[in-house]
């Protein structure tokens, strides 16, 4: 009895643990793993052979031979280093002040630290080649989660529940924020790999435009997460919210690879 007793509290204080941490837990990141990954192989698919042979010299710095084995590396840091991780942590997002998806730097980039910043300093740095190679390697590494992290909408929001991470939704019969659901859950319930999924990706014939700057596709991604029902009517992300909203992401990934191999280009594609 007294040992059945025991075990029944142990169990419920393991429960309790287990909700403690769940709590505590850090915000989620744009895409996770499998997301980044499918980017960092769209985007390598579609360089030039000089911005390749160029991209393949700075992987070495770091002991890599491809985009996708660097392109959660960002996010990593928040175990690797933290203080680095501390330095860079608002550089994921832009946090728009306003509806109107117009980027306005003072109000939605203060100090510069947000994504469209990021991009802009650290594509500056890739792109001096006067800059040592660690430095222009850790700079690609940015570069690559940088421009996937502001294609993902929620990485794009105006409503002050941190991305979403506040806005708490059920999935598939559990609790869970919408966050999470659209960086790792709706992607990864398509069970694909990345290379898989890159390939699926770049097999579809519906254009996507290249260009722009990452303000505009910043502002892109707030009139998504605005317009475009990613916040769901109720608090239940069933069929067919994924059958219409999956699309959407699967686009803003093809439009990710394709800024990012066109931004890999321009600043590696010469000299």
């Amino acid at each position: 009895m007294h040992g059945t007793l025991h075990t029944r509290r142990r169990a419920r204080m393991l429960v309790a643990a287990l909700v403690t941490l769940l709590l505590c837990a850090p915000p989620a990141f744009a895409w996770g793993a499998l997301g980044h990954r499918v980017v960092a192989r769209l985007a390598e698919a579609q360089l030039t052979p000089q911005a390749w042979a160029e991209v393949q010299r700075l992987l070495a710095v770091r002991g890599k031979r491809h985009l996708y084995e660097v392109a959660n590396w960002a996010d990593g840091l928040r175990e690797t280093d933290p203080a680095l991780f501390r330095q860079t942590r608002r550089m994921h997002f832009v946090d728009f002040q306003s509806p109107d998806c117009i980027y306005q730097p003072p109000l939605d980039c203060r100090d510069g630290e947000c994504a469209v910043a990021a991009i802009e300093k650290y594509s500056a740095i890739l792109a001096n080649r006067a800059n040592p190679p660690a430095e222009r390697a850790e700079a690609l590494a940015f570069v690559v989660h940088f421009v996937a992290d502001i294609h993902q909408p929620l990485h794009a929001d105006y409503r002050g529940d941190a991305g979403g991470n506040d806005f708490q939704v059920r999935w598939q019969g559990r609790g869970t924020n919408l966050h999470r659901v659209w960086d790792s859950l709706m992607l990864d319930d398509a069970q694909l790999s990345a290379a898989r999924y890159a390939r699926k990706l770049l097999a579809e014939h519906s254009p996507v435009v290249a260009g722009g700057t990452p303000a505009d596709w910043a502002e892109e991604s707030c009139r998504i997460d605005r317009d475009e029902g990613v916040y769901p009517s109720s608090r239940f992300i069933d069929a067919a919210y994924v059958q219409r909203e999956r699309p959407i992401a699967e686009r803003r990934l093809r439009l990710a690879g394709a800024r990012l191999a066109a931004l890999l280009n321009q600043d590696l594609g010469s000299g």
